[in-house]
């Protein structure tokens, strides 16, 4: 592979990955906007969140076996597709219930994407260099945070937030041409591979019976949950709470994303010196203490912005060492079914960090204490998981030297 075709293949894969986290992250400066106009509360709005988060967790398992039997590019085409049409029936949405069932929809197309870049890296490039890919696709992926809130923000100030909509599904068709006319089929059908409900259920089940599969990729998605609150939250918090407009909403979103992809990034250096099990440890008994101060201050009301956001930040931090090592340890021990534990592991993920983000909606408290109390009680369970699971690990697969694997 020429080093132009290594960089464009590099940057289409990134761009798929990206578009799940670009369909969140942009829409989020527009929940009072979005409230206001579909007469609900922001709450309510964020159920549109937990659906979306939902659909990308039945998307994983729906395209694990997709991509298996087809090949990668049949069932990204269809997801893109479902996609486009999904987002223009978010711009025409008159009511909080219509939204929310076009984001589960909308995520169901998205989720195309995500699975089956994770799956043309491993057939792409070679096992040594998996990696650097997948560092470089955490960068292209930090665009999402850093980028999308603020034209968000900006988006609904100015236009308002049906453009949203439309903007995501002019990204979506760009990426399907771009994929038609440019990246390789890496993958050739298997007419061979069961779709019949049983043996899928089998390969599931051959995977979650390892037990590094998991303990790691439960304390992972209990982690990761940290930022899925985060995320849903954080509208309220700073909006309603804190008062800043959704201009100000979308630098702060930003500059908070700095701690999450900063973090994936030095978990490259920590590795050098450390293994992915020290690391680990380290990083979800520092993400449990942080929560639980973040939870103690916000209940006696002892916090203003500074501090709230300083308290974020290293959260996210967490989260970003914690997730990459957690997900490399979890798929260590596949390699013909990578795909299908590369699925369960998302769906796990995006699974319980839909039901973190319910419980965001279902309390609808104007203040920290139910991101923060939240966040705890994940971090806390991630850490018990860990411990517990560790010891039942027989026969662990070493990932010493190798990197991260992110989902999002």
């Amino acid at each position: 592979m020429t080093k132009k075709r290594y960089f464009f293949t590099v940057l289409i894969l990134g761009s798929l990955t990206a578009l799940g986290p670009f369909s969140i992250d942009m829409y989020l400066p527009g929940f009072p906007a979005i409230a206001k106009s579909l007469h609900t509360t922001t709450a309510q709005v964020s159920i549109s969140l937990s659906s979306f988060f939902i659909g990308l967790a039945v998307g994983q398992l729906l395209y694990g076996p997709l991509l298996d039997r087809f090949g990668r590019k049949k069932p990204l085409y269809i997801g893109l597709v479902l996609y486009i049409i999904a987002s223009a029936g978010c711009y025409y949405s008159t009511s909080i219930e219509a939204l929310i069932t076009l984001r589960f929809i909308q995520a169901i197309g998205s989720c195309a994407a995500g699975v089956a870049s994770m799956a043309m890296v491993r057939d792409i490039f070679p096992l040594k260099d998996n990696a650097k890919i997948f560092a470089l696709l955490i960068l292209i992926l930090g665009a999402s945070p850093m980028i999308a809130p603020t034209v968000g923000g900006y988006v609904t100030v100015v236009w308002g937030w049906h453009l949203i909509f439309v903007i995501l599904g002019a990204m979506a068709l760009v990426i399907l041409l771009t994929v038609i006319f440019f990246l390789p089929e890496s993958y050739k059908a298997d007419p061979t591979y069961s779709l019949k409900p049983a043996p899928i259920i089998n390969s599931f089940l051959q995977v979650i019976k390892e037990p590094q599969f998991y303990t790691y990729a439960l304390t992972g998605a209990f982690a990761f949950c940290g930022l899925f609150v985060y995320v849903s939250a954080s509208p309220i918090v700073f909006m309603e709470v804190f008062k800043v407009s959704a201009k100000t909403y979308g630098w702060i979103f930003a500059g908070l994303s700095v701690g999450f992809i900063g973090s994936s990034q030095v978990n490259n250096l920590l590795l050098k010196k450390f293994k992915s099990e020290q690391i680990i440890r380290v990083s979800m008994t520092t993400q449990v203490i942080t929560a639980l101060l973040f939870l103690v201050g916000s209940h006696y009301g002892w916090y203003g912005l500074g501090t709230t956001l300083a308290l974020i930040f290293v959260l996210l931090c967490c989260v970003g060492i914690t997730s990459p090592n957690a997900s490399a340890l979890s798929l260590a021990p596949f390699h013909k079914n990578a795909g299908t534990a590369s699925a369960l592991l998302g769906a796990l993920q995006l699974g319980l960090g839909a039901l973190a983000t319910f419980g965001v909606s279902v309390f609808d408290s104007r203040s920290a204490v139910p991101m923060a109390g939240i966040m705890e009680s994940t971090a806390v369970v991630g850490l018990l998981v860990l411990l517990f699971g560790a010891s039942r690990i027989k026969n662990k697969v070493d990932v010493s030297g190798s990197g991260a694997v992110v989902a999002h």
